[in-house]
């Protein structure tokens, strides 16, 4: 789906699927760097990290392995609930190994924190965070993020994985969904 599809949906189109493609090319060569010869175990945030995982797992140059995991804080508004629960956990050991935790977005970072402390405890190798796109003014924890494809502003996005109530994520960009959808 492309934002000429969904005009009235949107307010404004942030990032084009192009400038997506080429900002993770970019990232998939720091990685390609950074973990040459560590094969990366890359572990997608489910739903919305598929894009991002799929996409950056096609740009790396070395070997990689992927996992998911299914967590929940969102249901199907626009704020989040404050409690996360693991509904998938990792089929992989994480003992001993180089790990990258890719998200599709970082919004208040409450969510991710938690995942991070959880994995942190099967003791990786190396335990890093890479993310499509962060909103700086809306981090309520510090982490520390590796990899930042684009800092966006502090509204509702959707696009590329990103979704309303299940909806959008297929669209190829990023664009501010109206408030006239979720109001």
């Amino acid at each position: 789906m492309d934002s000429a599809d969904i005009a009235n949906d949107l307010t404004e189109v942030l990032y084009t699927k192009d400038q997506i493609a080429a900002r993770l090319a970019e990232l998939a060569a720091e990685i390609d760097r950074d973990y040459a010869d560590k094969n990366p175990l890359l572990v997608g945030v489910l739903n919305g990290a598929v894009m991002v995982v799929a996409d950056l797992s096609r740009a790396l140059k070395i070997h990689c392995e992927m996992d998911w995991m299914a967590v929940s804080s969102y249901g199907s508004g626009t704020q989040t609930s404050g409690v996360v629960r693991i509904l998938k956990d990792l089929n992989a050991h994480l003992a001993g190994r180089h790990v990258i935790v890719v998200e599709d977005i970082i919004d208040t970072g409450l969510t991710l924190s938690y995942l991070m402390q959880n994995l942190a405890t099967r003791e990786p190798a190396s335990l890093q965070i890479m993310t499509m796109f962060r909103k700086p003014a809306a981090i309520q924890v510090e982490l520390d993020i590796a990899y930042v494809g684009f800092d966006i502003p502090n509204q509702f996005v959707v696009g590329y994985g990103l979704d309303y109530a299940g909806r959008y994520r297929n669209l190829t960009g990023v664009g501010i969904l109206s408030p006239a959808i979720y109001s």
